[in-house]
């Protein structure tokens, strides 16, 4: 994979992504000297002796604390040592990546006033293919924590990590590695440690599946049409413009070209009038999703390239600043939002399963086709159910993760954004949209195969060959979907 260099200017999702997905990552000299020169103002800083939270004081509710000088290292250790606290399903080594990434790209914003040894250990820890090993719930989303402390355990030589596809001690995953444990300095701790790295990473991996999922949603949908033979028109360019918000636009001719060389876009097609909102809306909810992935894409693009440590070291100004920019609000309810949109396109994809359905029912009035004996015979058909309560699993996880906070540390903490757990919620619900728009394509092929469709558009031709290519061969209609699953989404 080719190379990603971290520079003064902003990384991008797709370099974020392939750092996740393995590329060797660099830091350019322009970015090295940004952390350079953030932590030389934070080392003059305490020079001055003022009070500089984190550092020469304690944390949470103990900010007033003073800490002795000969105190710092030993805090800073403490920090990364206390804060581990996470338990659960383990994060995908993808996630695990992503999240240093983010880590290493915020310090070359400037404003942390971490060490570059800092930087370097992370660096040399993803080259080397060393990955901390951390647990997915601990993050209330005011700073990732708990699992950032996971990964300054390993660079430090504690906790644990995967290396070579063997779970290790951290100390022995870096000594196989030649890596030297990181020594803390400064604020370097808590450095490592108050940062979104987590929601972050996973969010830019989530999007880039959120994009694949919103295609499959139109190929699914424009399926059905083909089936049911519906009313393309609100497809069309004109009813687009006529409402011209950017995702539905998109949507809309997405949708088309999927249906080019269709017998529904011929004069004489068939059609009926005006079809069930269940197709006349697609490219208005299916527009919705893009728009709000559209939003979450922006909100992932700011936290990763802010400068979002508190204190923040400001060189330009001089001064080192207590703030909230570790507080993740918009990607949080970026993420809330664009989950409800989703369970909408999967409410749209559920409702068109019913007419689907009634048109087969209607088909085999005089008795089942020929050729439809066997366990693995009209698998749309039989998982019809299946579907009804994966939509019922997908409708629960439109509930806001942001809303829920606790109030923490002596009423210190009193609010917290839910960032990561609204970021995996997501993950979930895309998990169950395509489980949801694998049946619907199953149903819409089942139709299809009983009935004299005529030409069909490209886009449905291609996913009608993915579900047949699926079913054949297969054992069972759960294993039709299975199979077509690793197929649909298309990476």
């Amino acid at each position: 994979m080719e190379p990603v260099t971290i520079s003064d200017l902003p990384m991008t999702q797709e370099e974020l992504v392939a750092v996740a997905e393995g590329a060797p990552v660099a830091l350019g000299e322009a970015a090295r000297e940004r952390i350079a020169a953030s932590r030389a103002l934070l080392e003059e800083a305490m020079s001055g002796g003022d009070p500089i939270y984190g550092l020469s004081t304690r944390v949470g509710h103990g900010k007033d604390t003073r800490v002795p000088r000969d105190e710092l290292e030993r805090q800073q250790q403490f920090l990364v040592a206390s804060h581990g606290g996470s338990f659960g399903p383990l994060l995908d080594r993808t996630v695990v990546r992503a999240a240093m990434a983010v880590r290493v790209n915020g310090m070359a914003r400037g404003g942390s006033g971490a060490s570059p040894a800092a930087a370097d250990t992370l660096l040399a820890m993803l080259n080397a293919g060393v990955h901390p090993v951390l647990h997915g719930t601990g993050s209330v989303g005011a700073a990732d924590i708990s699992p950032m402390a996971g990964i300054a355990q390993v660079a430090l030589g504690t906790g644990t990590a995967e290396f070579r596809g063997e779970t290790l001690p951290g100390a022995e995953a870096l000594r196989r590695a030649g890596i030297a444990p990181l020594r803390l300095e400064g604020r370097d701790g808590l450095a490592l440690i108050s940062a979104n790295g987590v929601s972050i990473g996973h969010g830019a991996l989530v999007l880039a599946r959120a994009a694949r999922t919103a295609s499959a949603a139109d190929q699914a949908a424009v399926l059905s049409i083909e089936a049911t033979r519906g009313n393309p028109s609100v497809f069309s360019a004109s009813a687009a413009a006529a409402k011209p918000y950017p995702g539905q636009v998109a949507a809309a001719a997405h949708l088309r070209g999927l249906l080019e060389g269709s017998l529904l876009l011929t004069p004489g097609g068939p059609r009926s009038v005006q079809d069930a909102l269940s197709f006349r809306v697609i490219p208005q909810v299916h527009g919705a999703f893009r728009e709000f992935l559209a939003t979450a894409e922006g909100a992932v693009d700011t936290e990763l390239n802010s400068a979002s440590d508190n204190p923040l070291v400001d060189v330009a100004s001089g001064s080192v600043l207590s703030n909230g920019n570790f507080h993740p609000m918009v990607l949080a309810i970026a993420f809330d939002a664009l989950r409800v949109a989703l369970v909408h396109v999967g409410q749209l994809s559920e409702r068109r399963m019913s007419h689907l359905w009634t048109a087969i029912m209607a088909a085999m009035k005089s008795g089942p086709p020929p050729g439809s004996r066997g366990p693995a015979a009209a698998p749309g058909v039989q998982l019809r159910y299946a579907g009804s309560a994966c939509y019922t699993e997908l409708r629960l996880l439109a509930a806001s993760a942001t809303l829920d906070s606790t109030i923490l540390d002596v009423g210190v903490e009193d609010h917290a954004t839910g960032a990561m757990l609204s970021v995996r919620k997501t993950e979930e619900a895309l998990g169950l949209l395509e489980d949801l728009l694998a049946i619907e394509v199953l149903l819409a092929a089942d139709l299809l195969n009983i009935s004299a469709p005529g030409t069909l558009g490209a886009g449905a031709e291609a996913v009608l060959r993915l579900s047949a290519e699926a079913a054949d061969g297969a054992e069972s209609a759960a294993d039709v979907h299975r199979k077509l699953r690793e197929r649909f989404p298309e990476n």
